[in-house]
């Protein structure tokens, strides 16, 4: 594969990760009207791993054997799966789609700054992270908390805690389990099983609340659960060990422009001047933080992408 071949693939894959991800809001929204969070979130879980199951059986793939990897997957799966699924589902429930859109955008500050910390992360050059500041202020632009009431609420912190979870799950993810030998769809699919698992357990807790379902609400469900669940999650392994945690955090920069203009479109919600301005300054600066340096730069989080592919 060529290095322009390359290229064009690694975008095209960030392209469709972030139109999924970023209408994952969308769908949470319309499964909440008949589900409990809990029950939102075992379901896309569930649901999310019987895809990447049937693909690595189709695949002849198998899942990781060793205890250690089990280990690693269940951290992984706490911080970038149950989680951030719960606390997505929850917030939700007071936070409108777009909004979480918006908060959810802060991982790749939250990843850079993990990185960092440990020293996963050495390509810091000024564009890079000028790229992350810009990112900020376009995040800013469209969430433009000075002109709205109530954002700072239960449910806000939830996402933003939601945000932190990816961010340490990927930093984890691509220092412990990508590159080490198991392809990255076997990997997804057993993390989003050990989630499953996480989210059962805590399913008493909620009470048991009674399901209203309808044909809206299934059909959200099960987008949910198998395109930005299951496939969304591969090719989050995919772009990890392509382009690194870090950069793959930055698609989250994307996701206010999917999770906006879903909202306006779909919801009716307001998409003014300041917004359109603030989608732009946010595509702006994904292009900056995906700079890459003239020479190969490699880090902790950036492992040799045959290993985890396969090939």
């Amino acid at each position: 594969m060529t290095s322009a071949t390359g290229g064009a693939a690694a975008v095209a894959r960030m392209g469709v990760l972030a139109l999924l991800w970023g209408s994952t809001f969308l769908w949470i929204s319309v499964a909440l009207e008949g589900l409990a969070p809990v029950q939102v979130t075992l379901v896309r879980c569930a649901l999310g791993t019987i895809v990447l199951i049937v693909w690595c059986a189709v695949s002849r793939l198998r899942l990781p054997r060793d205890r250690a990897t089990w280990g690693h997957l269940l951290v992984a799966a706490f911080f970038c799966n149950a989680l951030p699924f719960a606390m997505f589902s929850l917030g939700q429930q007071t936070v409108d789609s777009g909004v979480a859109g918006v908060l959810n955008a802060t991982t790749p500050l939250w990843s850079l700054v993990i990185g960092i910390v440990i020293g996963a992360e050495r390509d810091l050059r000024p564009i890079r992270l000028g790229g992350l500041g810009l990112g900020f202020v376009g995040i800013l632009l469209i969430f433009a908390p000075w002109q709205q009431d109530g954002m700072v609420s239960w449910g806000a912190l939830a996402i933003v805690v939601a945000a932190v979870g990816y961010a340490i799950g990927f930093v984890y993810m691509g220092r412990h389990l990508v590159g080490r030998g198991t392809p990255a769809i076997a990997l997804a699919a057993a993390q989003l099983l050990v989630a499953t698992g996480l989210t059962t357990v805590t399913l008493p807790a909620s009470g048991w609340p009674p399901v209203a379902l309808s044909p809206v609400i299934l059909i959200a469900v099960l987008v949910l659960g198998v395109f930005c669940t299951g496939i969304t999650f591969a090719l989050t392994y995919r772009m990890i060990a392509d382009e690194g945690a870090t950069n793959t955090a930055a698609v989250g920069y994307l996701l206010p422009v999917v999770s906006v203009a879903l909202g306006a479109i779909v919801l009716g919600e307001e998409l003014g001047i300041r917004v359109v301005l603030g989608m732009v300054v946010v595509l702006v600066a994904v292009g900056m933080t995906r700079r890459r340096s003239a020479g190969p730069l490699r880090t902790a989080a950036d492992p040799d992408t045959r290993l985890v592919t396969g090939r």
